[in-house]
């Protein structure tokens, strides 16, 4: 006999996971199938052991531009230490703490490996291949997160490649390394190594680093990554890889070719949805699912089908993920509620260094929407907030405003520390504050934060 729930989530991850406490908060029953590890991708294998990777680096830089501080940093990084910490922040890739959350909202876990079978019924497959048959009273969840993609390059199936799980998480610093694609992860992934000791190769198609965001950002950390010694080739696509013992060698358009150790591919992400069963249901499987403003999946008679995270291409961020966790969720529960801050206002860092924080849309995007833009830009580094972090205080900061509505539609903030002076720019998207009212909105002196003074200064007001 079947299992009944109110919901099934398919998926533990981050929007996974929020989605059943979210439902479980407002009196609805849950269960979890998960799998892999409770916290999914961002926990184990992305965002926290990434930015463990990456905070040693950081601290060094920060220190080496204080003047009276710089002799005293003698050395280098303690790699065993720097790894160490790596696998801490990802629990050691235990998720008994999530686990335990879970618990705690009393929402059900079943680990293994769940498919749907028709209309808000779904079987789930337990490790030790126990079958249970579930159905859903209100709704079923699709949250499986994506994968690596790995693009079709000749050889490159048998050039032994590391997708973005394997190079966050390996043991050992490549002696040298090789990364396909200046995205986030490419260019995240070649500073942490560097500053670990590999010698970093990042080659790119496109004309500059961070193709989806303003050129200056990319142009910023190129000349950063310069500095300390990443090569960076842009403009130039992989055409076949090869394997040789200890060396792979990637091939070039232009004729050259590269090679290191370890191939790195990072060109982007593909929807985790061959193996959850929504041809069942009319859907394609490998596809990612189309949802509209409530994360329910079009096509699909009903309405009791969701898809949440990255499995929907809304936005591949984390923090996304989570959001329409809690609109989906609030959606079951009978609420008047429509997801818009991921189309509107997703704000997203790379946290290089220097770090680059950008929200909303670039001037590129802007335009093609029709907005009569005008764009302001004022040095990262020039305010008294700046001057105390040390010399050398490199950047730039760049607003998209919409003129008719004298609104500020996108934001760029590249230079140390950009991450965490990020959430003002949102702030004044979502809540659509005109130029005007934000005059009133004073910054704190000496701050970094009084670059936006000389934003509105600059925009004349």
């Amino acid at each position: 006999m079947a299992e009944e729930f109110d919901v099934i989530v398919i998926g533990g991850g981050a929007a996974g996971e929020n989605l059943a406490g979210r439902v479980q908060d407002g009196g609805l029953t849950s269960v979890v199938i998960e799998s892999e590890l409770v916290g999914g991708e961002c926990s184990y294998w992305a965002c926290m052991p990434s930015k463990a990777l990456l905070r040693p680096g950081e601290a060094l830089a920060v220190a080496r531009r204080v003047p009276s501080i710089r002799d005293a940093v003698t050395g280098g990084i303690d790699v065993e230490k720097a790894l160490s910490g790596r696998n801490a922040f990802a629990s050691n890739w235990d998720d008994s703490g999530q686990e335990q959350w879970l618990a705690s909202v009393n929402a059900t876990l079943i680990r293994g490996v769940g498919k749907i079978t028709g209309e808000k019924a779904v079987t789930a497959i337990e490790k030790d291949g126990t079958v249970r048959e579930l159905v859903a009273r209100k709704a079923v969840v699709v949250a499986t997160g994506s994968a690596s993609f790995m693009p079709p390059i000749d050889g490159l199936a048998d050039a032994a490649a590391w997708d973005s799980r394997k190079i966050v998480t390996s043991p050992t610093v490549p002696e040298r390394l090789l990364i396909l694609g200046g995205g986030v992860v490419g260019i995240e992934m070649a500073q942490a190594w560097n500053s670990l000791g590999s010698d970093v190769t990042v080659i790119e198609m496109q004309d500059g680093l961070l193709p989806l965001e303003e050129p200056a950002a990319g142009e910023f950390v190129a000349k950063a990554f310069e500095e300390k010694g990443i090569k960076v080739l842009t403009g130039k696509r992989v055409t076949a890889a090869s394997r040789n013992g200890a060396e792979v060698t990637v091939s070039l358009d232009d004729g050259g070719s590269v090679t290191g150790t370890e191939l790195v591919v990072a060109v982007g992400r593909t929807p985790n949805t061959s193996e959850v069963g929504i041809e069942s249901v009319g859907l394609e499987a490998g596809k990612f699912i189309d949802v509209n403003d409530q994360l329910v999946a079009t096509g699909v008679a009903g309405g009791w089908l969701y898809a949440i995270g990255d499995v929907n291409r809304r936005n591949l961020v984390t923090h996304m993920g989570k959001y329409q966790a809690r609109i989906a969720g609030d959606h079951i529960l009978g609420k008047d509620v429509s997801a818009w801050g991921d189309n509107v206002a997703s704000p997203r860092v790379v946290f290089t260094d220097p770090q680059v924080a950008s929200v909303g849309m670039t001037e590129k995007i802007a335009r093609e929407k029709g907005i009569n833009v005008r764009v302001v830009t004022w040095p990262y580094g020039a305010s008294g907030g700046a001057a105390t972090m040390g010399e050398g205080i490199d950047g730039t900061c760049i607003w998209v405003v919409d003129e008719d509505k004298r609104v500020l539609v996108g934001a760029t903030f590249v230079g140390p520390g950009a991450g965490e002076l990020l959430h003002a720019a949102t702030i004044a998207i979502v809540g659509q504050v005109t130029l005007d009212t934000l005059w009133h909105a004073v910054p704190a002196f000496p701050t970094v934060s009084e670059f936006w003074l000389r934003f509105l200064e600059s925009y004349g007001l």
